[in-house]
């Protein structure tokens, strides 16, 4: 008997990372879903800014996770611009090179940060947080 509530709908999370590995780590950290009974996330998956802009400005995805060590144009500049110039900017999750650039996250605005190397129950449950206060807010 499944415990799945079908009037859940999956939270649709946008991942961008120039690097395929770090995709993969971060999809693997935080799992398939987000808890018991909870439908699977729907994994938005980019690999440059301008995707990712196109996702955040056409509203389609609920949490944003940008890596912090992306090439070319890195994830906490592209948190700050997204959410100076995305009308309400979905909430923002970072991943960091290092404990000590959380600095850098708040200049950023992210909703929260995430450092390396990733911590799997660490990043579920920041991801899970994001998530559930979008859902709750309706």
């Amino acid at each position: 008997m499944s415990t799945a509530n079908p009037a859940a709908r999956a939270p649709r999370i946008l991942l961008y990372s120039d690097d395929v590995d770090a995709r993969d780590q971060v999809r693997l950290a935080v799992g398939r879903r987000l808890g018991r009974g909870e439908p699977d996330i729907e994994w938005i998956e980019v690999a440059t800014a301008d995707a990712a802009i196109a996702v955040a400005d056409a509203g389609g995805a609920d949490v944003l996770v940008l890596d912090g060590e992306a090439d070319k144009v890195g994830g906490l500049g592209l948190c700050r611009q997204l959410k100076d110039e995305v009308y309400e900017c979905p909430p923002v999750l970072v991943l960091t090179g290092r404990p000590q650039d959380a600095w850098l996250a708040s200049w950023s605005n992210a909703d929260a940060v995430v450092s390396r190397p990733l911590d799997p129950v660490v990043l579920h449950a920041a991801v899970a947080d994001l998530v559930h206060a979008v859902t709750a807010r309706g």
